[in-house]
């Protein structure tokens, strides 16, 4: 992740908390690089479908700032409800297109990679995991932000570490307890 001006970045935040649209406009136009790439990474391998990675940044921009009760409280609280947003985005995408092709049929889920070097799918199993996601979120905020990051922001551990201002060792520790969380839920018959 590329560093912006943090002290900036912070009286930003803190004046878009109070409602300074112009400072929310600040902030994203200055890290709009870093979250395009996160687009990008989250969209790798996509060929043929129309959301691209620029796509996904502006719905997620429109998500971002459609929001009055919105507050960020640092970096590292925008970047998760970066996340948050295009978690959203490409949810909608996906049931619109499995609507479209075959009536959006779920099936179960017994595979959860580590890493998603080659982008979410955007099928049954992207809305598995977000119904997974949100039974982790309901027991456990902090392990389904850790998740969000990760696939839906492509972050690394490193980089989540950086940003959450956590060791790397504790957010290793985390992921692992939400993926087994996450793949107990998905094995579940009909998600229950």
């Amino acid at each position: 992740m590329t560093e912006a001006p943090e002290p900036a970045i912070t009286q930003w935040l803190d004046a878009a908390r109070d409602g300074d649209r112009q400072a929310l406009d600040r902030v994203l136009s200055t890290l709009y690089n870093e979250l395009h790439a996160m687009a990008r990474r989250q969209l790798a391998g996509q060929y043929g479908q129309t959301l691209d990675a620029t796509a996904l940044v502006h719905e997620a921009y429109l998500k971002l700032i459609g929001r009055r009760d919105v507050q960020f409280d640092d970096r590292a609280h925008f970047f998760a409800y970066a996340a948050s947003a295009m978690r959203s985005v490409v949810v909608d995408y996906a049931r619109q297109r499995l609507a479209q092709k075959r009536g959006g049929d779920l099936h179960r889920v017994t595979e959860l990679p580590d890493d998603i070097e080659g982008g979410l799918r955007l099928d049954e199993d992207l809305l598995g995991l977000d119904t997974a996601l949100t039974k982790l979120a309901q027991v456990d905020l902090k392990l389904a932000q850790i998740v969000e990051l990760r696939y839906f922001a492509g972050l690394s551990e490193q980089e989540i570490a950086e940003l959450l201002k956590r060791s790397e060792r504790s957010i290793r520790r985390d992921w692992q307890k939400a993926r087994m969380f996450l793949l107990a839920s998905l094995g579940e018959p009909d998600g229950r």
